[in-house]
């Protein structure tokens, strides 16, 4: 499948390391993802809440379905992220820019998931709807002045 298939298929995305930090690309990825109508489900266990919704420790604790887990983990913690993206049934797993784990993603394959890696979510979005996105490595962070 495509990534434009994917993003225009997929209406849910947990962001896996979203940060409440503005200064964060993850946070620029929740903020733009959520002004695009997507449903964007934090995970990280240091967080409580972030962009109003409600954060979760882990993808297992999360008890509606995922279309899309979007990594923002180095590449040594993506497999643990993988095990658990199968286990709740997800359709994609995302690995952000820089975040490249080839045994991960065979193993989520394998499994019958589309993996995408080493894009950025945001980005392919801005390219799919005729946006100029950002080049690759630069992140565009949101800030409220």
């Amino acid at each position: 499948m495509k990534m434009d298939d994917i993003l225009r298929s997929s209406n849910t995305v947990a962001i896996v390391g979203l940060s409440s930090d503005k200064h964060r690309p993850s946070y620029g990825v929740a903020v733009y993802l959520q002004s695009k109508g997507y449903r964007v489900i934090p995970v990280n266990p240091k967080e409580s809440a972030i962009l109003g919704e409600l954060c979760h420790s882990s993808l297992t604790s999360i008890n509606e379905k995922i279309d899309i887990v979007d990594i923002f983990r180095r590449p040594d913690q993506v497999m643990g992220v993988v095990d658990e993206a199968i286990q709740i049934g997800a359709r994609v797993v995302w690995m952000q820019e820089e975040v490249v784990n080839e045994e991960a993603a065979m193993k989520a394959r394998e499994a019958g998931l589309e993996v995408v890696m080493d894009k950025c979510i945001k980005k392919e979005h801005q390219r799919m709807v005729g946006e100029e996105p950002l080049p690759y490595g630069v992140c565009e962070v949101h800030l409220d002045y």
